[in-house]
């Protein structure tokens, strides 16, 4: 599936993780707003979740994923597989056009509702029309810096902003440090 209208990174840098995304919504080739909040923390505070896609759906599938994380004890791979499995399976949740990006202090996990939960082996995933070039410019900065998470998340969503139409650089970013 391809998300076009947003960006969303996550980045694992020693211990901590960060995402961060833009706030732009569009309608058509209409901005309709240009502040809404993409990634949020859930599970007091220690799992991060990040949406690419339509906004109703992406919301139906924050609760849901947020109710697996809650029935699988903060288990974010379980959470993640069962949530994937009903996403695929289940007859209104399969029509569902966005994807997840999840984190905790340990691991991001992207979910698609193709039945995808991936672990990204460089700590490093973006999704969304912008997620390329963030992933792009974030694997450059996790090698050659030493910048925190959060600072190359950040700089690697105003690379995206200033090459993607469909992202701005109004960011909300979220970290947890272990």
């Amino acid at each position: 599936m391809r998300v076009k209208g947003t960006t969303v990174l996550a980045v694992k840098k020693g211990n901590s993780v960060a995402m961060a995304a833009d706030g732009q919504v569009t309608l058509g080739n209409t901005i309709i707003k240009g502040n809404a909040r993409k990634v949020r923390k859930i599970h007091d505070g220690k799992i991060i979740v990040g949406f690419a896609g339509g906004t109703a759906d992406a919301f139906t599938l924050f609760e849901k994923f947020e109710a697996k994380v809650k029935e699988y004890k903060a288990d974010i791979t379980r959470a993640a597989v069962e949530l994937a499995k009903d996403w695929r399976t289940d007859r209104i949740l399969r029509r569902l056009e966005a994807m997840l990006l999840v984190a905790d202090k340990d691991k991001i996990l992207l979910i698609s509702g193709t039945g995808d939960v991936v672990e990204p082996e460089e700590g490093v995933i973006g999704i969304g029309s912008g997620g390329n070039y963030a992933y792009s410019a974030a694997l450059a900065y996790l090698d050659s810096s030493t910048l925190t998470a959060g600072e190359i998340a950040l700089k690697s969503l105003g690379i995206a902003g200033k090459i993607c139409i469909y992202t701005n650089e109004n960011f909300i970013l979220e970290e947890i440090n272990a």
